[in-house]
């Protein structure tokens, strides 16, 4: 089959794919000649389909300015309708013929725009492209004005076309609206480096190498064209080969126009692709592992020669691994790990799914230094660039899935979904941190030719990694090489097939709010728990992927009739609830030393009263003291010593504690009601203390911002929690103040204004504008008064297009 037909999918125009951009702040313009043009700046927007907007004439002077990423409608946090946002709207961006563009390609490359993107260039149609969560580019080049001004336009429907993956039945997530990812333009010279996959091979045999895989694409490669490949440790050349191109080795051109023809399930990059050169490098020198504490990362650089100058060039930064799913567990370097992780939905309040790297991958932050998993899934999705860059850099490994959600549609939706397997992989197969790749859609039915071809399209791909089809019922058809298994149930199942692992448990069975009273939120810890205790008792289970992260909006036939599913073990704000400490705490004292309540210290918050508290710990002893009255003057006193509960989570590294108060005196805790005092003993010395106020007022307002250094690019953002607490830093959960913000400088807020504390704490986001200079956010409490944090904004220099 001709490269160009996996490019081009049935009854979908589709062009080259984006594979590898910049940060959406940098130029980067590289000697060979290919030059990466940013294009998120300076667009026009309107909410609605426009008449005529696609000719260059169009007065677009009452649309809205908007910075890419950017959300189609802006949302309140929760109760509110997704038709809101189902809608079909415009955008225009008016550019300039690129320098050093003369002679060349160009083409357009967008990361992700939810859902169908049809695109004109000075008002010549290019297509539509179906799909909201993977990268599609167009070829601008004949179109171009060199001497005046261009247009590109977007209409973006973002409504759930049926015959768009995930659409065609229901849902339980919501998908918003927007080009939510970034944009750019893409000069390259007329045969150019289309892919690179460069994988490092024998890793663990103490002399690995390195097979890079170079794509060309454009015009047939001439006699006298070479690769040349070099690996790098930062600027140090570890080693480099080369190796003449055949001639007439590149794909062909990307199509302008739809094509109808040849199925699209299989692909000639294999071995024997035309478009296909391979250099292996050997000789590496000492080469440290990628691994989940020391994740060493590399660099592969690529240059197209003809002649001996270099003519085109791109990199990818790599690391070298062993990843395998056995029967007796996962292996990553030899060494069994068991994999414990959550769900991700990539979506926020306010914006749906239009956030900048910044967030992207404070998330990937969150999950592995927050709350120590050391695995991801990408639910439902192909996720941002940025997200899984940060996994590459902390050690966080992912099982990356196509989109959907239990429905499969007909032959053409099945297409667009096996051409979403192809450009989920071309996108990210150089990432480490990816072990597994979801080809099937989530939780649907067996089809045996559709997800044959799934499975067949990504070992032709990759055969480095192992696929995986996220199912709900053992008894299916099993094509996959990992048995990934979505078990609500408790205790589990046991193992069907060798490579198993689970891959959803707890979530819609049991919503938890941060609202939620003591035996709720206790019971949500103990569910958690159980299942990574279970997990633990058999070496055949790979591990468990717990459903969610964080909470998320919904349709309204899920949820809990406000558009939120609460099935996280965080809120939508990314702030923790009592489950999160369980996570938090199966890490080694080393990385750090872990002491999380799960509850609340109140004497009445359940139906019998205080009746048992559970501890998150990986301490080796406890011991509870308390104060009467809370009086700083009264002496403490221990009134219970507490081992790991081994007899109920023994598999566990580090177990639960559990305080059962009906063996102490609950009556007289209750009339000398006091403080609360927890310290953690690790070879009988106190390495961590915890003091619970028994006061039962707010004492606290904090403003605590992730970043206080923003890019004046109008794109980068970040999160600012705002909390109540009692005196000693914990958590108020039933503050419900409402709280104003002021934010003073070139920015913007992201959030509701007032806003009401929920769970006693909430989280805007502050958007730097395109202009330097100082932002400063001050938010006000009714009672305890006000709270300000600046931000300083570097200067970006403007897009040069």
């Amino acid at each position: 089959m001709d490269r160009r037909d996996f490019i081009i999918t049935t009854g979908t125009l589709l062009a080259t794919s984006a594979l590898s951009s910049p940060p959406a702040f940098a130029v980067s313009a590289l000697p060979g000649g290919r030059l990466i043009l940013p294009m998120n700046r300076g667009w026009r927007y309107i909410q609605a389909k426009v008449a005529g907007a696609e000719s260059p004439a169009f007065d677009d002077s009452a649309f809205e300015r908007v910075v890419i990423p950017h959300t189609n409608v802006k949302m309140p946090w929760h109760n509110f309708d997704d038709k809101i946002y189902e809608i079909v709207s415009t955008y225009r961006r008016r550019f300039r013929f690129p320098k050093g563009a003369e002679g060349k390609r160009v083409f357009v490359d967008f990361e992700g725009a939810m859902t169908a993107s049809t695109v004109w260039i000075n008002g010549k149609l290019l297509g539509e492209y179906k799909g909201g969560y993977t990268p599609f580019s167009f070829e601008l080049t004949p179109y171009l004005v060199r001497d005046g001004e261009n247009v590109l336009v977007v209409q973006l429907d973002s409504t759930e076309r049926a015959d768009i993956p995930p659409f065609g039945y229901e849902i339980d997530y919501m998908t918003f609206g927007g080009i939510y990812r970034e944009v750019s333009l893409r000069v390259v010279p007329s045969t150019w480096i289309d892919n690179i996959f460069a994988l490092p091979k024998d890793a663990m045999s103490g002399n690995p190498t390195v097979e890079v895989s170079c794509f060309l694409a454009g015009e047939p490669a001439a006699g006298g064209m070479s690769i040349e490949a070099e690996l790098r440790d930062g600027d140090r050349v570890l080693a480099k080969g080369s190796r003449a191109v055949v001639p007439g080795g590149a794909s062909a051109a990307a199509s302008l126009g739809p094509k109808t023809s040849a199925p699209a399930y299989l692909s000639d990059e294999t071995r024997d692709d035309p478009a296909r050169t391979t250099v292996t490098l050997s000789q590496l020198g000492h080469i440290e592992l990628w691994d989940l504490d020391k994740p060493r990362l590399y660099t592969v650089h690529v240059r197209l020669l003809k002649g001996g100058y270099a003519i085109d060039e791109d990199s990818r930064r790599i690391g070298f691994r062993e990843a395998v799913f056995t029967d007796h567990g996962f292996l990553l370097n030899g060494k069994v790990i068991k994999l414990r992780g959550l769900d991700r939905h990539q979506t926020f309040p306010f914006v749906g799914q239009a956030m900048p790297g910044r967030v992207q991958k404070k998330d990937a932050d969150i999950l592995r230094h927050g709350l120590h998993c050391n695995i991801v899934r990408t639910s439902h999705y192909p996720q941002s660039r940025h997200f899984l860059d940060r996994c590459d850099e902390i050690g966080l490994l992912v099982l990356e899935e196509i989109p959907g959600w239990q429905h499969i549609g007909d032959e053409a939706w099945k297409q667009v979904s096996i051409d979403n397997v192809g450009r989920m992989i071309r996108r990210d197969w150089n990432h480490p941190s990816i072990v597994l790749w979801g080809v099937r859609i989530n939780e649907s039915q067996d089809d045996h030719d559709f997800y044959t071809r799934t499975n067949a399209l990504a070992h032709a791909l990759d055969d480095s990694r192992p696929t995986g089809g996220i199912r709900y019922f053992q008894e299916s058809e099993f094509l996959e090489d990992v048995f990934t298994m979505n078990d609500f149930g408790f205790p589990l199942k046991a193992p069907n097939h060798p490579r198993y692992l689970n891959t959803e448990f707890v979530g819609h069975t049991f919503p938890t709010k941060t609202t939620d009273n003591n035996e709720q939120l206790r019971e949500h810890t103990l569910r958690h728990a159980r299942i990574h205790n279970q997990l633990a008792s058999n070496p055949q289970y790979a591990g468990g992927i717990g459903w969610c992260a964080f909470d998320y909006n919904t349709h309204s036939n899920f949820g809990s009739g406000d558009r939120i599913c609460y099935h996280g073990v965080t809120d939508i704000f990314r702030e923790p609830k009592p489950a999160a400490g369980f996570y938090k705490s199966q890490c080694d004292p080393a990385t750090e030393i872990v002491l999380e309540p799960a509850f609340h210290w109140a004497a009445g918050d359940e139906p019998v009263g205080f009746a048992k508290a559970i501890f998150c710990s990986n301490c080796e002893k406890l011991q509870l003291l308390a104060r009467a009255n809370s009086l700083e003057n009264e002496a403490w006193v221990a009134f219970a010593d507490l081992d790991p509960d081994r007899e109920e989570f023994g598999n566990l590294k580090y177990p639960l504690f559990i305080l059962d108060a009906s063996k102490i005196d609950r009556h007289k805790l209750r009339a000398s009601w006091g403080d609360i005092r927890i310290d953690g003993y690790i070879g009988g010395k106190v390495v961590i203390s915890k003091t619970l106020s028994g006061k039962g007022f707010d004492s606290r307002f904090q403003v605590l911002p992730d970043d206080r250094e923003l890019i004046a690019d109008g794109a980068d953002t970040t999160r600012v929690v705002v909390r109540v607490t009692d005196e000693f830093g914990n958590i108020r959960p039933y503050a419900n103040d409402p709280i104003v913000f002021t934010l003073d400088g070139p920015g913007t807020l992201i959030g509701d204004n007032p806003m009401s504390l929920i769970g006693g704490n909430c989280a805007v986001w502050v958007r730097a504008g395109e202009k330097a200079g100082t932002l400063r956010l001050t938010a006000r409490h009714p009672r305890l008064g006000s709270q300000s944090v600046e931000f300083a904004l570097s200067e970006l220099p403007g897009e040069e297009i």
